[in-house]
């Protein structure tokens, strides 16, 4: 094993003390170290201002909450189930919201965002037709869009 240091220790310092640096002499050379050029391209501009609306418009923080009405779609512990009941009222009610929660044991499908009781019986009269078990209205706290004046604050 000393044979290895020793070795070890010569090979060090012929490199080191042999004054070869690897560079690459292909590169180019700096200029001016003080100074950067950024080429870009000018719709990436577009896209970043675009891209923080649509986060403005979808973050959280965004949206009101306040007390309303949902229509209860299905309770069930049958997962498969609790998907299909919420992709059929995407399917038949685009303009509802669906919501999917779990609450142990059971998958719990929620639809709409009704200010007036009015407007969520007449849901619950055209979703009856696709959910024979029953459709029911329950007190909630909904989503609200907000900057709006009150007739247009609802999300269905």
């Amino acid at each position: 094993m000393p044979n290895m240091k020793f070795l070890f220790v010569l090979l060090f310092s012929l490199v080191a003390g042999s004054g070869f640096a690897q560079t690459d002499s292909t590169a180019p050379q700096p200029v001016d170290s003080n100074s950067v050029i950024v080429h870009k391209d000018p719709r990436l501009e577009l896209l970043v201002k675009k891209q923080a609306t649509i986060n403005e418009v979808t973050s959280r923080d965004g949206r009101r909450t306040d007390k309303g009405f949902r229509l209860m779609i299905i309770s069930t512990n049958n997962r498969d189930e609790a998907i299909a009941a919420k992709t059929k009222v995407y399917t038949y009610f685009p303009e509802l919201k669906a919501y999917l929660w779990y609450q142990s044991p059971y998958f719990r499908v929620k639809a709409g965002n009704f200010k007036d009781r009015k407007d969520a019986e007449a849901y619950q009269k055209r979703l009856n037709v696709y959910f024979p078990k029953g459709v029911f209205i329950m007190k909630d706290i909904i989503e609200v869009k907000p900057g709006r004046g009150e007739e247009d604050d609802i999300q269905p």
